[in-house]
């Protein structure tokens, strides 16, 4: 693999582990066929699983690159790669969005409302209340995006929930991670459209 094409040192990735995508890595050090990463202890990796980094690569496009955790100490996390870098297009990766209504909706349970964290045609990131949800459970989620709304069949990767106990006892937050294992193109087409406007709009106000 050729140095150029590794991100440099003290820049930041973009790593995809079990289905859940976190958008900003740092990379300790970068060299050869390994990468040393430095992430919080609750996103850490399972030792000798495999992860895909992600970084810019000019000029519309990214680099992405599957490796296997081969060693973690602390919060740093090494990762050694088994291929050569793979360029994807912008459309292949876009995520965004932030606060559209989602509706979680379990077999034999009350729809549950809730909110977007953050979005890609791939996955989701949202924040519910008082549901109750496991990692591995399938589910239906159903989004509203400006004047349309998408549903999927997904799974859950990811749950923590936390109750509210300031100032009194309060709901059960529960922020989830789900991904959509079977695509539907027409669906993830809106949810691209989608994205990338609110990007242009987010750009026009100069955020």
């Amino acid at each position: 693999m050729s140095a150029p094409m590794l991100p440099a040192d003290g820049s930041y990735v973009e790593m995809t582990s079990y289905g859940e995508t976190m958008p900003e890595v740092r990379v300790v050090h970068a060299s050869g066929t390994v990468i040393t990463l430095s992430l919080a202890i609750a996103d850490l990796p399972p030792e000798n699983s495999t992860v895909t980094l992600r970084w810019a690569a000019a000029p519309r496009g990214r680099y992405a690159l599957a490796g296997n955790v081969v060693a973690i100490d602390g919060n740093r996390v090494e990762v050694r790669f088994s291929g050569e870098p793979a360029i994807e297009q912008s459309r292949n990766f876009v995520r965004g969005g932030g606060g559209e209504p989602i509706v979680l909706l379990l077999p034999g349970e009350e729809a549950a409302q809730g909110h977007v964290h953050d979005l890609s045609e791939h996955s989701v990131r949202a924040r519910f209340t008082d549901v109750t949800v496991r990692p591995g459970d399938e589910l239906t989620l159903r989004i509203q995006l400006d004047d349309e709304i998408v549903e999927f069949p997904a799974r859950a990767t990811k749950v923590n929930s936390v109750r509210q106990q300031v100032p009194v006892r309060g709901p059960l937050i529960v922020e989830l991670v789900a991904v959509f294992p079977d695509k539907d193109e027409h669906q993830a087409r809106i949810i691209r459209r989608y994205i990338m406007q609110a990007q242009l709009r987010a750009r026009a106000r100069g955020e």
